[in-house]
């Protein structure tokens, strides 16, 4: 007896009648570009049997939900590998992650060596091409299943309790809880794991796996519980891609901040000041007023009143806030200002909690609240280079990108809600254009919005129809640019929708910069009101919005996007005089003189070096201009114009030399100037 189903392809769809049992294996036979296929919408293995008009659609290796069921068939193998060779290891979770996977262990440190003898026992199970096949149980067969399994046992106790954000959670109870058997081909189970799957249909189709490094991680993220050891690893669909990967890697290790950060002396993380916070040098600092001086000038320019507010205050204001408690265990702990003692040293009277602060929000509330609004103000837009703190694990800090000290160009707009849409469309187009001064202009929107059906959906605040509403303003404003959008469903905070703007760096790495978010919360709780043209009070609308992010994480990015060879507008040092000898350090001094004058920023290797260790120097600090200078030059009242290239051109002439820096650096341009511009042509 035949059944029909509908294969839905990229061509179109075909419908097809095929013999009850029919697997997708059947399907699609051997074509290993297929590691999973969705079942009238929902992905499903390849082994599950087809039922009359059911609507399949083949999941491909190279599609990101096809990655990552690689990827988790990848963890799977990862840890049948370890535990053959560590039996005494016990299981955690492994999920799959961007660009690759995970599996936590409860297991005695790991080393390198250890990491090659897994990885070579991983490759043989894939040989095997063991198969992996879905098993329905219930609950006292996985109990029993698991007994040696401390760790799947709290899983399955929690019965896939909302919650765990880590891919802890177990589907059970209105769902199925399954097992997964990787079965040799004699049928014999070879490992088994806990999952919920879908997994591809055999170990030989994981054709590009390697592990990369170990680290140590808490289980369930939860520093008082176990300590375990945590295996990461890459797949990909092809040997091809897993290659271009590593290249992408050597890359970004190349291009990294924090080592780029020590080398062109711009900034350091010295131990004796703590994890996550950093120290600007001179020439960082130079980086850092110049991209903040930009910023502020372009917020003036676009109608924004600066503001300032202090890092700290009484506990109180983030509890009307809303911050306490919701954010309470990522901001730092409070301390006791003004506390009371007696002549013995005895508390007489408790302080009051002051915090440091997180977000400037709040006190940007208190200056509009400070005096009666008028809708003619509005809309008010406040705005703030906020030094904030917030209380990151040590864990997770990484260099500028992720910090516990930082500073946000953050603002705050409170218009009317007839305003609101021209608002958000002016801002998005406004971050846009910061983004695309500073060389970034690659990049979409992602439009967050909250949970209307999954766990989270009673922990945001407004009406529906304000969320609707917000909602509808994000998205119009979105697709007038005319870019890609993205949805991002429940990922809003509680108090209203937001927008990100998503951009790709020069090796393709996708960065969050600037959001623009309603909030339906602060307003209310602090009673924020203006006076509207029939004489009422009305709330504001209120947006928050930051076009950096955070102005070290942004130069993070940039140094890596730019390889820290930084545009000439940006970089710390702009140009490099280099006398071939002693005698010709004054006659450079002087051009350098002329060339600071008008505000360019020069220094004059004056060092007894060799000319050419001088110019190698120049180019390790990646300094856009060289200007060289010898006898022929300063007979000729000229210099030699070297690029950060490597081409040279001679004998131009001192004024000429200083027009050309001065222009450059004035156009803002964001690449160096092109062969034409620097043989001075023009053309």
């Amino acid at each position: 007896m035949s059944v029909s189903v509908v294969i839905v392809s990229d061509p179109g769809e075909e419908s097809r009648a095929v013999d009850r049992g029919t697997t997708g294996l059947d399907l699609f036979g051997d074509d290993t570009s297929v590691v999973a296929m969705r079942v009238n919408g929902t992905t499903v293995d390849l082994a599950t049997e087809l039922a009359d008009g059911d609507r399949v659609e083949p999941v491909l290796a190279t599609s990101g939900e096809g990655l990552a069921i690689i990827r988790h068939s990848a963890a799977h193998v990862t840890a049948q590998a370890l535990q053959e060779l560590f039996p005494q290891a016990r299981l955690g979770i492994g999920p799959p992650i961007t660009d690759g996977f995970y599996y936590d262990f409860k297991t005695d440190p790991l080393g390198p060596e250890d990491l090659k003898a897994i990885e070579k026992r991983m490759q043989a199970i894939i040989k095997q091409r063991q198969r992996f096949v879905r098993r329905v149980v219930t609950e006292e067969q996985a109990l029993a299943e698991e007994a040696d399994e401390p760790f799947k046992l709290e899983l399955i106790a929690d019965k896939g309790r909302p919650g765990a954000d880590d891919g802890s959670r177990v589907e059970v109870g209105g769902a199925e809880l399954t097992v997964y058997d990787n079965v040799r081909r004699d049928g014999t189970v070879a490992w088994k794991d806990l999952c919920r799957g879908p997994h591809v249909p055999n170990t030989g189709y994981l054709k590009a796996v390697a592990l990369t490094r170990t680290s140590a991680a808490y289980w369930r993220g939860d520093q008082s519980r176990d300590t375990l050891q945590r295996v990461y690893g890459t797949a990909w669909a092809s040997r091809e891609d897993l290659k271009a990967h590593q290249e992408r890697l050597a890359e970004a290790a190349r291009r990294d901040h924090r080592t780029l950060g020590a080398e062109l002396d711009l900034f350091s993380f010295p131990e004796e000041i703590g994890p996550g916070l950093v120290l600007f040098h001179p020439r960082g600092g130079i980086l850092r007023h110049e991209i903040e001086s930009y910023v502020i000038d372009r917020h003036l320019e676009a109608g924004f009143d600066i503001v300032h507010t202090p890092e700290i205050s009484k506990g109180g204001l983030f509890r009307t806030s809303g911050h306490l408690p919701y954010y309470a265990d990522t901001m730092f702990p409070p301390m006791a200002v003004d506390e009371g003692h007696d002549a013995d040293g005895a508390l007489t009277r408790a302080g009051q909690e002051y915090y440091l602060k997180a977000m400037n929000c709040p006190m940007h509330n208190l200056i509009f609240r400070s005096r009666g609004r008028s809708y003619r103000e509005l809309p008010l837009r406040l705005f703030e280079m906020g030094h904030d703190y917030r209380y990151e694990k040590s864990g997770v800090v990484h260099g500028l990108t992720r910090m516990r000290g930082f500073t946000q160009d953050d603002s705050h707009t409170y218009c009317t809600p007839e305003q609101a849409g021209r608002e958000i469309t002016d801002q998005i187009a406004f971050f846009l254009s910061i983004l695309e001064a500073f060389g970034l202009d690659d990049f979409h929107l992602e439009l967050s919005t909250r949970d209307e059906e999954g766990p989270r959906k009673d922990k945001f605040i407004g009406s529906d129809e304000d969320w609707a509403d917000a909602t509808r303003t994000l998205e119009r404003a979105c697709r007038a640019t005319g870019l890609q959008l993205v949805p991002d469903p429940g990922g809003a905070a509680f108090y209203g929708p937001k927008v990100s703007v998503q951009v790709r760096d020069a090796i393709g790495r996708t960065w969050q910069m600037s959001t623009i978010q309603y909030d339906f919360n602060q307003p209310e709780r602090f009673g924020l009101e203006y006076t509207a043209p029939d004489g009422s009070h009305r709330r504001p609308v209120m947006i928050h919005s930051a076009k950096l992010g955070s102005v070290e994480r942004f130069i993070g990015v940039l140094t890596e996007h730019y390889a820290g060879a930084f545009p000439a507008w940006l970089s710390p040092v702009q140009v490099v005089g280099i006398p071939v000898a002693g005698e010709f350090n004054d006659y450079l001094a002087g051009v350098a003189a002329r060339l600071r004058a008008r505000g360019v920023r020069v220094e004059i290797d004056d060092s007894d070096d060799r000319m050419q260790k001088k110019i190698r120097n120049a180019t390790r600090q990646k300094a856009p201009f060289m200007l060289i200078a010898g006898q022929t030059d300063r007979a000729a009242g000229a210099v030699s114009f070297r690029f950060r290239d490597g081409s040279q051109f001679n004998g131009v002439p001192v004024d000429e030399a200083v027009e050309r820096i001065v222009s450059h650096i004035a156009s803002r341009a964001n690449e160096d100037p092109t062969a034409a511009e620097q043989a001075g042509t023009g053309e």
